[in-house]
């Protein structure tokens, strides 16, 4: 049975659980991002997944938030385009939501995604519609916020369908941001490949929790 919080113990568990599962899905990811982009997100993501499995092991010492912080800046670095500000970004916010806490409660998640998102907000623009990794983001968010309980897993479990719903939809829309933007309505039919990036990174942290 898992715990009814989240403790740092628990946290590290859920990140290097997700972590193994983004590797896992790298070559897919890049397969998608291989239709009308550079082909090589899975391999960035793959150093992402590098980077939040080999910090979260040797999380010793510091806060969950001052923890969250430190990890965003490591994936800032990580060599690969546009992916690693992103990421690096989101988990940054993550660690801003959740300033002062040492066990995470349902509140706390919600406040640690809406945090997240927040924080990407002063980097991108794009929003709901514009087939990037926000659709899966910004409809995760709204799942989590909308979880009326108490209960963690059901918070997690809500964010995790939310972003799968948001990749789900970017097969419906045109790119307009990226490479993609140049293919239009090519791109018709196709999912983003940082859409579904984010999916897992939910996906992970909901069955990492859950274990």
């Amino acid at each position: 049975m898992c715990e009814k919080n989240i403790t740092k113990n628990k946290l590290q568990k859920m990140l290097i659980y997700t972590s193994d599962l983004l590797k896992a899905n790298t070559d897919l990811l890049s397969k998608i991002d291989s239709k009308f982009g550079d082909g090589d997100h899975g391999i960035t993501v793959g150093r992402i997944a590098d980077c939040i499995r080999e910090n979260s092991r040797e999380w010793e010492n510091t806060s969950m938030s001052e923890f969250l912080d430190t990890l965003g800046f490591e994936i800032m670095n990580v060599n690969g385009g546009s992916a690693g500000p992103l990421w690096g970004t989101l988990f940054q916010g993550f660690g801003q939501g959740i300033e002062n806490e040492n066990i995470l409660e349902a509140e706390s998640v919600k406040s640690m995604i809406e945090s997240g998102i927040s924080e990407m907000k002063t980097i991108s623009k794009a929003g709901i519609g514009d087939k990037t990794m926000m659709d899966a983001l910004l409809i995760a968010g709204e799942y989590a916020e909308k979880a009326e309980t108490d209960d963690v897993g059901i918070v997690l479990k809500a964010a995790a369908e939310g972003a799968a719903e948001g990749t789900k939809a970017t097969e419906k829309y045109i790119a307009k941001y990226g490479r993609a933007k140049s293919y239009g309505e090519q791109t018709l039919g196709f999912p983003d490949a940082g859409a579904v990036g984010m999916m897992y990174l939910f996906k992970g942290l909901y069955e990492g929790y859950m274990l």
